[in-house]
């Protein structure tokens, strides 16, 4: 093993005494890291350049390219950590199914998964389907240094609903038509998608990832009871299969309020909050034995300096008391925001925490 608690040569263990890492880890940290999901992506000027007339899938799967997008906010906004770019339907396009991301729509699945029959078509994922990742990775690490890389999957529910709904849905109508009407197709639906997700993030571990981020963007549609039932055993089958690396698991998904110790228990050593629950709530929500991520809203970017430093304040006031605390949105960031907010954020947050 190497010293940060991964199998030997994985991962550079330059990453291991990074602030990141320690806040996840819940130990002391110079300083309060930042990141921001989607850091890499439309609202740098140098991206939108570099993906000029590159459709996303692809994008995702050209090694020199998703280096440089990675590296971008990275260069830019001194970020504590990079996150690997990709898109939740990578490693569905890799096993074969028919499926693209559509301007302004987002992923289109040519055919829906309804019936058993069609489960034959979610076969395992082997690193032999997506050697880009690992070529990319290798990259990554080699010019990140002491910068952890964040690696990254779509949660099985998430997944689940757009193969179940064709696409983006506002009521996943669908897909929960399934979970209630024929819930053992659904339980081997979202078993089939932890397999193949384990699989993604331990590809991304094996090059070098330093942790590893479950987003499960929709599942703050259900309630409770039905996601200790119907999604988290899924969940917990992904985060147990890649616990024996060593590193930090963080489980994130969009207004689930009411999910956090949930999300927790599932197996996630950080827990992702957003913006609607306060952190000094959040921590009580998941309880003890958690480092927590979050939790600014992105909108807030859209006001000035001043506002902006005043609202990263109640989240800093907030956090004050938890046992590890990662600076982030409370979602990504929004296309239109402005780079230079971003890049003062940063500083902003790495000065008034300095230790």
């Amino acid at each position: 093993m190497s010293a940060n608690g991964s199998p030997s040569g994985q991962q550079p263990t330059a990453t291991y005494d990074s602030a990141f890492l320690k806040a996840c880890r819940r130990e002391a940290v110079p300083h309060t890291p930042v990141w921001f999901m989607r850091q890499a992506g439309r609202s740098l000027p140098e991206y939108r350049k570099v993906r000029e007339g590159v459709p996303m899938l692809q994008s995702c799967m050209m090694p020199e390219l998703v280096t440089e997008i990675t590296l971008q906010p990275v260069r830019r906004h001194d970020v504590d950590a990079a996150i690997y770019f990709s898109d939740i339907v990578v490693p569905l396009k890799a096993i074969g199914i028919d499926l693209d991301i559509k301007p302004g729509v987002g992923p289109v699945v040519e055919q829906p998964i309804r019936t058993r029959a069609d489960l034959a078509r979610l076969r395992d994922l082997t690193p032999e389907d997506v050697p880009y990742v690992t070529e990319a990775i290798g990259q990554l690490t080699r010019e990140l240094g002491a910068t952890p890389l964040i690696g990254f999957a779509g949660a099985p529910f998430t997944l689940a609903s757009y193969l179940v709904e064709g696409g983006p849905s506002r009521t996943y109508e669908n897909a929960k038509a399934m979970m209630y009407g024929d819930p053992e197709l659904w339980a081997d639906l979202l078993d089939r998608l932890a397999d193949i997700t384990a699989a993604f993030l331990k590809v991304q571990i094996e090059a070098g990832a330093s942790a590893v981020q479950l987003f499960d963007s929709w599942v703050g549609s259900l309630a409770p009871a039905d996601y200790r039932r119907s999604v988290m055993p899924a969940s917990a089958k992904v985060f147990d299969a890649v616990a024996g690396y060593g590193v930090p698991r963080i489980h994130f998904g969009v207004g689930t309020g009411e999910l956090l110790r949930l999300m927790g228990e599932a197996g996630a050593d950080v827990v992702g909050v957003d913006w609607r629950v306060p952190m000094d709530e959040a921590v009580r929500r998941v309880g003890p034995g958690k480092a927590l991520q979050g939790n600014l809203d992105p909108t807030v970017l859209f006001t000035d300096k001043d506002t902006v430093e005043a609202k990263a304040d109640e989240v800093l006031r907030a956090a004050a008391g938890l046992e590890g605390h990662v600076f982030n949105l409370g979602h990504g960031v929004m296309p239109n925001t402005d780079p230079d907010a971003l890049t003062r954020l940063v500083e902003y947050v790495h000065t008034r925490t300095a230790r």
